[in-house]
């Protein structure tokens, strides 16, 4: 399997604000775009608020998104635990990052891909809005948490309109997503990450993230404007108590589809079932003009055998075209022997 490694290498080293001296362990500036670096810490209780070092440091991930311009980077550190019940203390916000923030990068200081290892987001208001709605071009999210528990709006929804929104060339890279969804048991109306109904929000990567208990993981909830395109997840786990929690990993809703999408180099637990669900597949992409599943693993039986699942049009195990290329993926095996590769019949 991949592994991207941590993304620290963006604040590795001497980084400061613009107004001082900018310096890296390997002699590269990485923000010579001339992007200024703010600062979250929820739990700060003084300081001068601005954002500008630790100590001063926004207690609001939103107030760093509205102080910042194009290029730019926010880093936010976890919450300190407050009731230690196994849920981290979280930033309940609902946050947009709008058109005029291109190439906005938001990452997470934190100690590995758990959902205590992050700074977490959570919306536990009973809203309809997804916690993160990105609407401009080149953003990148990384080392953050999505606790989508307590309402139905999802986690991050790539929210373009070809008009006055853009989410092309999205990057969410290391994340935890958990409870996300857009209803109880209907993985086609929303989950962890998310396109809108317009489609469209092209070139976009997702690449090493844990998803856990969300009811959908990836869902393309439409494509009235544009297909998206060169669309690569790889290197993610999606785990779920499948008969209680998950509808679907990976979906397109109507009969547009992706038109390039790479599935790469991911793992797949147990077969989505979750009861009065509606898809109860790993995988939905009807109508994608064109992709690659390759290197995968599933938690479902290889080989032909009589129980093993199916991966094609009408499948058992994913809904996949033809025009879709399902190769060198593996299940396991009950068998002496067996290797276990997964077909399309």
């Amino acid at each position: 399997m991949t592994s991207f490694g941590p993304v620290s290498g963006d604040v590795r080293g001497n980084v400061q604000f613009k107004e001082g001296q900018v310096t890296f362990e390997n002699g590269i500036d990485l923000f010579n775009d001339g992007g200024q670096i703010w600062h979250v810490n929820g739990s700060l209780s003084t300081g001068a608020g601005n954002g500008k070092t630790w100590a001063d440091a926004y207690t609001t991930i939103q107030a760093a998104i509205d102080a910042a311009s194009a290029f730019d980077t926010i880093l936010v550190k976890p919450k300190l635990m407050t009731d230690f019940t196994g849920d981290p203390a979280s930033y309940e916000e609902n946050l947009i990052i709008p058109v005029g923030l291109r190439s906005l990068s938001i990452i997470g200081i934190g100690r590995g891909r758990t959902q205590g290892g992050l700074p977490q987001l959570k919306d536990g208001s009973g809203t309809t809005t997804a916690i993160l709605i990105i609407r401009a071009s080149g953003c990148r999210i990384a080392n953050l948490g999505f606790n989508g528990a307590g309402n139905t709006g999802g986690g991050i929804l790539l929210d373009e309109d070809y008009s006055t929104k853009a989410a092309f060339g999205t990057t969410i890279q290391d994340c935890h997503f958990k409870n996300c969804k857009g209803h109880a048991t209907n993985g086609k109306l929303g989950g962890a990450i998310m396109w809108s109904a317009e489609g469209n929000a092209w070139q976009c990567d997702i690449l090493g993230n844990k998803f856990y208990k969300n009811v959908a993981d990836i869902v393309l909830l439409g494509t009235s404007n544009t297909r998206p395109q060169d669309i690569l997840i790889q290197g993610n786990v999606f785990q779920s108590s499948v008969t209680s929690s998950c509808d679907c990993n990976i979906l397109q809703v109507g009969g547009g589809g992706f038109q390039t999408i790479t599935i790469l180099d991911n793992i797949f637990t147990g077969i989505p079932a979750i009861g009065s669900g509606t898809v109860g597949l790993y995988i939905d992409l009807t109508g994608t003009q064109e992709g690659m599943i390759a290197r995968n693993v599933f938690g479902c039986l290889g080989n032909a055998t009589a129980t093993a699942l199916t991966f094609k049009a009408g499948g058992t195990g994913g809904e996949v075209p033809s025009t879709v290329f399902f190769c060198d993926n593996k299940g396991y095996s009950t068998t002496d022997g067996e290797n276990a590769f997964l077909s399309i019949a």
